[in-house]
Formats: structure tokens, C-alpha cells, sequence
């Protein structure tokens, strides 16, 4: 086994951004750094999020006037962490996520953006916030990473259009806008021509939004700051010596090398999406473990995990929820294979429904993702399979789109010659085509829009809450979130359980150590990101309660491994 070159201060093992966010930290703190990941682009999970970051009482949103009330923040969590409430580690991210936001638009290349309202998932709950808490990473112009740029992991293709990655918020609006105002058509032409005019000359886009540019921008700090990065290159084992964790065997162009590091390692794998066996263990939905669908990276299969357990650190499956759930749909690209088009947004819109296998309504659309799953769990007991379907009508299908089909002008003849879209002339033709009882889908479409009239929706109060109306369509009253489904024809889509990101992982203490089961923190080993239990306790707050702690418990683990004296082991 070669040994050659192969010491450092520091190994992280993934390039999303909690293991960027712990390489460079320790990289600005004059640590020797080393990065490792076993696939062949950088990015993980950050590079096909929506690269939004939930960090209270940061110095963005004071700068707009935005100030907590003292200890709302961990009220707010301490509320929704519900059994999994951790003191010592809430403390740490709510102590630290401001200071990380300050380190990296300060000293590095990352930088966000806060919309002066984004409300948080459940603002009405103790602690909630109107806005203040979520930010976006400003987009990124791709020609900074130079050749690099060629190893950037892409966006979901569900995601693009024509390839273009969209910005959230004003882009987008300016986007469904389009045919409807003459700035917002200025806009999106103007955007388009950018877009093509940088595939003629580059291949490619060059205007990185959301977790693209998060991706992009973190790389770019870690090649200002020389942060070494091996791609292909997987991690096999953890060097284990007197109870110490002194390095790992690392397989670089096909031949196994020991890393030595004098500090620690830090695992940053991406969790377990697509660990066909922790997912049969932990998701309640997929009793074979496959019965589940994710835009994750496939080779995020749970590597960060088994190498904390293989050296003592443990996992808790009694988190109430062991991932970030999301409906999704499940869509046949051109090359035959699958795409997994996450719905964030789209249910919220007015003029669609969700309805179960029975025809029936069973929960506010414009909850959470992450909200909503877990009411079509319930509604699902004892079927053969967790599904629904959203429910819409030509007007809002046009309007709005859905899923993975977009609004007018593009067209949406593919989608139904491939069954992704199903289609009737009548509510009743709809209901034979997707198999669910007419009668049931008839009386709820006609419940809903009879709501719809008034505006109150007597059965699941959708657009209720600040987040609803958020998501919703400013411009429809009374309810932002309803209108009536009776423009045929009328459409149908399948959605299915999935998830952005697994919330179980190794136990940690609040400086990312992994912890035994004896509570004891196993030396020279770190745990970020999604390797990491989720300090939400397998809950979902607000928008980005991912990638904030995720960066600000890298920077921690950054900052925490620059005190660190070398090892007792190390050379």
C-alpha cells in the first residue's frame, strides 16, 4: 500500500458543502487539507439542491431590519425538534450559523441573498418567523472555476430548462410571468439569449444558480485557498490505532493509499439515499427498501455511516422521521433513464388538488414537502403502495404547470405520450384513466371549488398559514392558494414518496465529534452534513434547514480540528 505524499492535517471525505464548508475552514485556519470523493464530480447533494440555508439572526437580515426577539430561534427549535431536541448542539448552530455566514461572505468567495420574506415552514408555532431565516446563494458565473468547471456535478435536468438553471424568487416569478408582462418577458428573452449564447462558446450554461452555485462557489474558496481535491477516489476504511482514528485508506487511480492526518477526518459522505438496506430498516413506506425515489446522487449509498459504525460511533433510528421527505414524480428521459422531479412549490398553487388512492382529499396541499408526506403516509395505511395524485385543470395546468411540465408556451405532448401526465375530458374520464373512483374525485373537486368561492377551504384550511399563501399565487383572491378546477380537459399526476437528504446519521457532540454509544467522542473522528444526525431531530423548520447547519457545523468541525493538538498517534 502506497504511503507517498500522503499526510496531511486534515481529510474530509465529500465536496457538498458541509465537507467544503469544514475543508476550507480548516484551510483558512493554516491547516493542511485533503479532499476526498469517491465520485467523479464535485458537488453531492449542494449541487442539485435549491441551495438555500436557514441561519436565524444573521448579519443579512438585521441588515433589513429584520431582529429576533431573544431566544425565539430556540424556542422555535426546541418546538419543533419535539424528542430529539439536543441543548448542546441547537446551542452550537444557533451560536455558530451567524458566524459562519460572516466568515464565508467576509473572507471567501460565498455570498447569499435574503428575500425580505421567506416565512418559516410553521411560523405560527412558538418561535416562528415571517421571514429573515432562509437565504439563497447569489448566482455565480461559472467561468471563475476555469477548467474546473468541467467537474462540477450538473443541477436536476427535471429542474432546467433547455438546460438554464432558474434562480428562486424573483427570477422565478419573472419566469411564470412571462406571456403576461411585457418586463417579465424582457426579462426571461434576455435570460435565454445569455444562456445560449454560453452553450455556443462554453458547451454549457455559465450563470450558476441556487445549489449549483453554492457548489461553485465553495469551490472556488477551496482553490483560492490551494484545498487539495482527489475525485474517483473512495474511501475504503478508517485507520484505527489505540482507539484514535489516524487516517483512512483511500483508493486513488485504482491502487489503495493510506492517508495519515495529524488532526482528524471528517465525514461529509451525503448520508444514506440510496442505501437500499438503512432505508428498509428507517423508512416506514419502503418495507423492501425500494419502494422510495430521490434526486439525490446514486452514489450517495450511506458510506459515511458504515465507516462511524466501523470504528464505534452509532446511528439512533428512533428519529421520528429519518429523511427530509418530498413527493416526487418519476419522469422517462430521453436516454430511457429515471428522473425524480421533486414538488416543492407547485402544490401550493391555486386550482390543484391532492387526492389518495380512493379519490379522496386527505391533507393541506400547500404544506411542507416535508408536512406533506408524512399526512400521505398516514392516508395511505394498509394500500398496496404510498401515492397520490395532484389534480388540476387545462387553465392552471397552463398557468402554473406541474411537475415536470411546464407552463404555456412549451408544450406538454410528451409528458402524456409517455404517461407521466394523464388526461380526461370530464372529471369522471380523469378518474377511469388514473383508476381512482369517479364518484370520490367528482365530490372532491366539487367540495373544493365550492371552498374556492369563498376562499376557505372547509376541509384542510389550505392557504392558512404564512408559508401556504407565501408559495401560493399573490395575485388570486381571497386564497392565493385556491381556485376553482373546472376548465377542461383535466389532468393528473402520480406522486410518490422521496426525499432531499437523510436526517439519520452518526451521534455527534456540538463540535462534530462522532460519539460512541457510550457517549464518549471517538478521537480524530468528525461528522458533518448528512453523515451527521440532523440537529432538526428529524423535523423540517423552514427552507434550508440542510445546508445551514451543514455549513455552519463544517465551519464548526473547521474551527474545532485548527485547536485540535495533533493526535497522540499522528507523526
Amino acid at each position: 500500500m502506497s504511503k507517498s505524499g500522503s499526510e496531511y492535517d486534515v481529510l474530509v471525505v465529500g465536496t457538498g458543502a458541509s465537507g467544503m464548508s469544514a475543508a476550507i475552514t480548516a484551510a483558512y485556519e493554516g491547516l493542511k487539507v485533503l479532499v476526498v470523493d469517491k465520485a467523479s464530480l464535485y458537488g453531492g447533494t449542494t449541487a442539485r439542491s435549491g441551495g438555500w440555508l436557514w441561519i436565524p439572526n444573521t448579519k443579512l437580515a438585521k441588515e433589513q431590519g429584520i431582529h429576533e426577539p431573544a431566544g425565539a430561534a430556540r424556542a422555535y427549535l426546541q418546538h419543533e425538534t419535539t424528542t430529539h431536541f439536543n441543548a448542546e448542539r441547537v446551542d452550537a448552530f444557533l451560536e455558530n450559523g451567524p458566524k459562519a455566514i460572516d466568515f464565508f461572505t467576509e473572507k471567501t468567495c460565498v455570498q447569499f441573498d435574503m428575500p425580505p420574506v421567506f416565512p418559516d415552514y410553521h411560523a405560527e408555532a412558538p418561535g416562528g418567523q415571517q421571514g429573515g431565516r432562509s437565504m439563497v446563494t447569489r448566482p455565480f458565473d461559472a467561468r471563475e472555476l476555469g477548467p474546473r468547471i468541467a467537474q462540477l456535478a450538473p443541477p436536476v435536468p427535471e429542474l432546467t430548462v433547455f438546460g438554464m438553471m432558474l434562480g428562486s424568487g424573483k427570477e422565478l416569478w419573472h419566469f411564470l410571468r412571462a406571456f403576461k408582462s411585457l418586463e417579465s418577458f424582457w426579462y426571461v428573452a434576455k435570460r435565454f439569449g445569455g444562456h445560449f449564447a454560453d452553450v455556443l462558446r462554453h458547451g454549457r450554461g455559465m450563470t450558476l444558480t441556487n445549489g449549483n452555485a453554492l457548489a461553485g462557489r465553495l469551490a472556488k474558496a477551496g482553490m483560492d485557498l490551494k484545498v487539495e481535491v482527489w475525485l474517483d477516489a473512495p474511501v475504503t476504511k478508517l485507520v484505527l490505532e489505540n482507539n484514535v482514528v489516524t487516517g483512512a485508506v483511500v483508493v486513488r487511480e485504482g491502487k489503495p493509499v493510506e492517508v495519515r492526518v495529524r488532526k482528524g477526518v471528517v465525514l461529509a459522505c451525503g448520508g444514506f439515499p440510496y442505501d437500499i438496506e438503512r432505508r428498509k430498516q428507517l423508512f416506514p413506506h419502503a418495507p423492501t427498501g425500494k419502494e422510495h425515489f430521490t434526486p439525490s446522487p446514486p452514489l450517495n449509498t450511506g458510506d459515511g455511516l458504515r465507516l462511524g459504525e466501523s470504528v464505534g460511533g452509532w446511528v439512533d433510528a428512533s428519529i421520528p422521521n429519518a429523511a427530509a421527505w418530498c413527493p416526487t414524480s418519476v419522469t422517462q428521459r430521453k436516454d430511457g433513464s429515471q428522473g425524480v422531479m421533486p414538488h416543492f412549490i407547485d402544490r401550493a398553487k391555486p386550482g390543484v388538488i391532492a387526492i389518495t388512492p380512493k379519490g379522496q382529499r386527505f391533507t393541506n396541499e400547500a404544506l411542507s414537502y416535508h408536512d406533506f408526506i408524512q399526512d400521505l403516509v398516514k392516508a395511505c395505511a394498509g394500500l398496496p403502495e404510498v401515492s397520490c395524485w395532484l389534480i388540476c385543470d387545462h387553465k392552471h395546468l397552463r398557468e402554473y404547470g406541474l411537475g415536470a411540465v411546464a407552463p404555456f408556451p412549451l408544450p406538454i405532448g410528451k409528458h402524456l405520450r409517455s404517461g407521466y401526465l394523464k388526461r380526461g375530458k370530464s372529471v369522471q374520464e380523469l378518474a377511469q384513466s388514473i383508476g381512482v373512483p369517479a364518484k370520490a374525485l367528482q365530490e372532491a373537486v366539487q367540495l373544493f371549488n365550492r371552498d374556492a368561492a369563498t376562499g376557505k377551504d372547509t376541509q384542510f384550511n389550505k392557504g392558512s398559514t404564512a408559508y401556504n399563501r407565501f408559495q401560493g399565487d399573490s395575485l388570486v383572491a381571497p386564497n392565493p392558494c385556491m381556485a376553482a378546477i373546472e376548465q377542461g380537459p383535466f389532468y393528473a399526476l402520480k406522486v410518490v414518496v422521496g426525499e432531499i437528504g437523510t436526517f439519520a446519521g452518526l451521534e455527534t457532540n456540538a463540535q462534530c465529534q462522532v460519539l460512541s454509544q457510550h457517549g464518549d467522542a471517538i478521537a480524530g473522528l468528525y461528522a458533518v452534513g448528512n453523515d451527521a444526525a440532523s440537529v432538526m431531530g428529524g423535523n423540517y423548520p423552514g427552507a434550508g434547514i440542510t445546508l445551514g447547519p451543514a455549513l455552519t457545523f463544517g465551519y464548526v468541525a473547521g474551527k474545532a480540528l485548527a485547536k485540535q493538538p495533533n493526535l497522540p498517534t499522528a507523526g
